[in-house]
């Protein structure tokens, strides 16, 4: 788990679980489940996004910061497209 971006408005954190070790043994590709965690700290909702939707969140992300001037609202516009998925409302504990 690893803290990628906390603006006003949002964090986002990266989880990375690799696959299981029998997996790793056996000649080919192995697996590993990756995604991430949005939280719109305005709206009090949070979003998990893995797969190909995560993959595309990571892209859009590495253009961004690769842009010309990359900006803390240029991130918020970006997230917040994800953040409309959110659905769990936050419980603090």
């Amino acid at each position: 788990m690893q803290l990628i971006y906390q603006s006003d408005s949002f964090i986002v954190v990266h989880f990375a679980v690799p696959g299981d070790a029998a997996a790793a043994a056996r000649p080919g590709p192995t697996l590993a489940r990756t995604g991430y965690e949005i939280v719109d700290k305005a709206g009090q909702r949070e979003t998990y996004v893995e797969g190909l939707l995560a993959e595309r969140f990571a892209e859009g992300v590495q253009q961004i910061a690769a842009g010309p001037s990359p900006s803390v609202e240029a991130f918020d516009e970006f997230i917040a497209g994800y953040a409309a998925l959110a659905q769990q409302k936050l419980a603090l504990h």
